[in-house]
């Protein structure tokens, strides 16, 4: 069984991780989603729990005909010490060997810690970015074709939208 790991905090998960998680299917046997920062939410950065984000994933993945048999999604807190991340998140999921990520810092941590990695293709990341569709969602703009249906239909049903709007008036 040949396993990877995509990290993220997912805030939201929209169409570019949605690519990606396709594009890692192509070169997994299983894949694991790890939701970062789990402990995080209610700010403006993080504004869905992670409980919220996993439902997003599902949903996003069961919407794109995704075998769900393939994914585990598992959230992960922060633990502020770099040097030893790669270990912290492996108490947390099962073995893999491969990593697919595009941040400098999570490549070179899983790079010293010995795993394989993997860059994903951008899938235009000025569009595919959960800052700017958080800024979007903040100015009531039209975010909502930058993200998966499910995760649109989601965001509404939990009052997302409303909820970042409220953090970011109490941040002022």
């Amino acid at each position: 069984m040949y396993r990877g790991l995509y990290p993220g905090r997912f805030q939201p998960f929209h169409l570019g991780h949605l690519n990606v998680v396709k594009w890692s299917l192509e070169r997994v046997d299983e894949l694991i989603i790890l939701v970062g920062s789990a402990q995080e939410s209610h700010t403006v950065s993080n504004p869905f729990t992670a409980g919220e984000r996993i439902e997003m994933i599902r949903n996003a993945l069961r919407e794109s005909g995704i075998d769900l048999s393939r994914i585990y999604i598992i959230p992960v807190p922060d633990i502020l010490m770099n040097n030893v991340w790669a270990y912290h998140v492996s108490t947390y999921t099962p073995k893999f060997e491969v990593v697919f990520a595009r941040n400098p810092l999570v490549i070179r941590i899983f790079k010293e810690a010995g795993y394989k990695v993997e860059i994903p293709p951008p899938f235009d990341r000025e569009k595919f970015n959960s800052t700017y569709i958080r800024r979007l969602i903040i100015l009531n703009d039209n975010w909502s074709e930058l993200v998966p249906k499910a995760v649109h239909k989601y965001i509404l049903e939990i009052r997302g939208d409303q909820r970042l709007k409220e953090i970011v008036g109490t941040d002022k």
